[in-house]
């Protein structure tokens, strides 16, 4: 499913479309009101989120124009300052299906986006449960069951594994996880490797997360020729 998000702050677009991208949505990014209503009138997207204090016309400007136009059942989820309580208000009264103020936490953004999806998209909604080689995993109630028995993360453990499992078989280097898992464009890569070595022993020797030499992890055999280097 394609979610459109159109904000003026790079850095929100961008931790946004990785917390999307992790629940295998596909993500367009537009940076003012006027490439925002530009994919909007295509109308090829699932769900748009809107900053409401865009470069005009604004998220409650473009909601107003989404639902007086000629597809006006484009699900709209608004983000609106902390403590902007009109604009809450009226974003509602325009039409969007939901609000997320900021400073706002990109996983309850994604949550709300899913729940949204849910209730407008009934027959294609972002899956819930991920599995793999005997692993369950529910991205609602948070919950991972092993072989049956339920198994323990710690919140950055769960979105390690649900990204590894959402992308089976694609191997990703330390780099890379720390940033589509973390949203860190640089730090320490031992993080990484810490927190996979702690998913192996939580899991099981059965589920381990498969190390591909010289290039990363993956949760399942990659079909790729094995090298020396980058991962442990």
């Amino acid at each position: 499913m394609r979610i459109l998000v159109a904000d003026d702050d790079a850095v929100v677009r961008e931790v946004v479309r990785r917390y999307l991208e992790r629940d295998g949505l596909e993500v367009i990014e537009t940076a003012d009101g006027p490439a925002t209503a530009a994919v909007l009138e295509r109308n090829d997207i699932d769900l748009a989120v809107l900053d409401v204090m865009m470069p005009p016309p604004d998220g409650i400007d473009l909601t107003r124009a989404v639902r007086a136009g000629a597809h006006p059942e484009t699900p709209i989820i608004l983000l609106t300052a902390l403590g902007e309580e009109d604009d809450r208000v009226i974003g509602l009264q325009a039409g969007a299906d939901d609000y997320v103020t900021k400073p706002f936490s990109p996983r309850e953004l994604a949550l709300r986006v899913a729940s949204v999806l849910r209730r407008t998209h009934p027959q294609q909604v972002v899956a819930e449960t991920l599995s793999g080689d005997g692993v369950e995993l529910n991205r609602a109630s948070r919950t991972v069951v092993a072989d049956g028995s339920a198994v323990e993360l710690t919140a950055r453990e769960f979105d390690l594994l649900a990204f590894l499992l959402a992308h089976q078989r694609h191997v990703f280097s330390r780099q890379e996880l720390l940033a589509e898992v973390w949203g860190w464009n640089f730090g320490d890569l031992s993080t990484v490797t810490v927190h996979v070595k702690r998913l192996r022993a939580k899991l099981g020797a059965a589920h381990r997360i498969e190390t591909v030499w010289g290039r990363g992890y993956a949760w399942g055999r990659a079909d790729i020729a094995e090298e020396t280097g980058d991962a442990d």
